[in-house]
Formats: structure tokens, sequence, C-alpha cells
């Protein structure tokens, strides 16, 4: 597979990653060799960055769209995630309130498909 890919499933940022990872293709063996015993690259890489975006909007309870909606475009490392969040600037504690918001929504929505799919097969049984 492409390293991008690989990248990917590895959750880490392609660009900061040894040259040798990012030149070559990666089989499926030696994707699931970097998953159970992950290299000393990979260890640090995942604990201090930087990070692939969507990585850094989940650590920030943000989503990827708030990121770019406030400048961030980069990667961030995790010393700069935490400072953000330390710092939690208006604009973070902004859009971390319409992500919750957004979740309670998704949820409610949710049970409500589930509840009408519930009431439908009642219905159907009752019929029988």
């Amino acid at each position: 597979m492409k390293p991008a890919t690989a990248a990917k499933k590895l959750d880490v940022y392609l660009p900061a990653t040894p040259a040798e990872f990012r030149e070559g293709t990666i089989t499926r063996e030696e994707l699931a060799a970097l998953q159970a015993d992950p290299p000393e690259w990979l260890r640090t890489l995942r604990a201090e960055g930087p990070h692939p975006k969507n990585l850094v909007a989940a650590k920030l309870g943000v989503s990827n769209s708030a990121l770019v909606r406030n400048g961030i475009t980069e990667a961030l490392t995790t010393a700069q995630i935490n400072e953000l969040l330390e710092e939690m600037p208006e604009w973070l504690s902004v859009e971390r309130a319409k992500q919750i918001e957004l979740r309670r929504e998704e949820r409610r929505l949710k049970s409500l498909r589930e509840d009408k799919r519930r009431e439908r097969e009642e219905a159907e049984n009752a019929d029988d």
C-alpha cells in the first residue's frame, strides 16, 4: 500500500515519518508488524506528534472544520495541543460546546430512529 494509506491506518502524520517509510511501499504484513510492535520512531510520533488533523481535532474535542475555521491548518504536536487546552481560547471553548451539542443531537436522532424501528417491528409482529 501507499505510504499515505499506511500512515492513515497508523494514525500518524505522513510528513513526520522517516524517509524510508514515505518513499517505499508497505505490505499488509509490514503494517501489521508496525501495529503489533511499533518501532521507536512510531512510538515517539504517536506520543509527541506532530499529529494529523483528525487526531488534533479529536484531542481538542472539535471537528476538523472547526480547526480550519479558526486558522489551524497544520499538524500540531502534543505540546501544542496541551497548550491550547490549557489556554482554552474563546474559539476553542465555543467549538467544543458546538461539538457537544452536535453529538447530543446525533444521539437524540439515533434514539428516535431506534424507537420508530422498534414500533414498526412491533406493528409487523402484531399483524402476523
